[in-house]
């Protein structure tokens, strides 16, 4: 497995960062768990084509978004 460059390794991190920004403003926090889910599902099946392993941590961060969101309306604060 090749090694990544540190350029490359923080264009794939703004990458992601910008996915997820768009996706919490853009979809309803109830639909924002159930695509990460989904996401998280459709990547276990990365060795199809279309799908693929990536989805995974994408998933996880689409659902982290509303277990963020969940943790402020109850008074707990992300220590991240």
């Amino acid at each position: 497995m090749p090694i990544l460059s540190p350029e490359t390794r923080l264009a794939i991190r703004g990458r992601v960062r910008r996915a997820l920004v768009r996706i919490n403003r853009r979809v309803p926090p109830g639909a924002r768990a159930i695509l990460g889910l989904l996401l998280i599902v459709g990547g276990t099946f990365g060795f199809l084509p279309i799908l693929g392993f990536w989805m995974i941590p994408l998933g996880i961060g689409v659902v982290w978004l509303d277990v963020r969101a969940w943790r402020r309306r109850n008074g707990r604060q992300d220590r991240l």
